[in-house]
């Protein structure tokens, strides 16, 4: 979260890293080819179009270094959609609760 990065791709997850994933605001996502993990590699520039995010869809991963596109797979429901685009838990909750904490 404190390096700025928005997403994390992998072959799978382990349960409680998905969740602190979703919990900063950062986009877990998953190769629908897990084959296609071995089409990065270190210093590619990656790019990812978040539009269309939606509950268990698909997204375009492009490689701009390869000129490749490829398919990712959004691992979160609709709560978890709500969550990562409000920036994770913390701002996620006060939007719910009207803006502040309330004491």
């Amino acid at each position: 979260m404190y390096l700025g990065i928005k997403a994390v791709i992998a072959k799978s997850f382990a349960r409680i890293h998905h969740a602190n994933l979703v919990n900063f605001g950062i986009l877990p996502l998953t190769f629908v080819n897990p084959d296609d993990y071995e089409k990065i590699d270190q210093g590619d520039r990656l790019r990812l179009e978040t539009r269309e995010l939606s509950p268990g869809g698909e997204l375009t991963l492009v490689n701009e270094t390869k000129g490749e596109e490829i398919p990712v797979r959004v691992e979160l429901d609709a709560r978890g959609v709500k969550v990562v685009r409000a920036g994770g838990i913390l701002p996620y909750v006060r939007e719910k609760r009207g803006g502040g904490l309330e004491r």
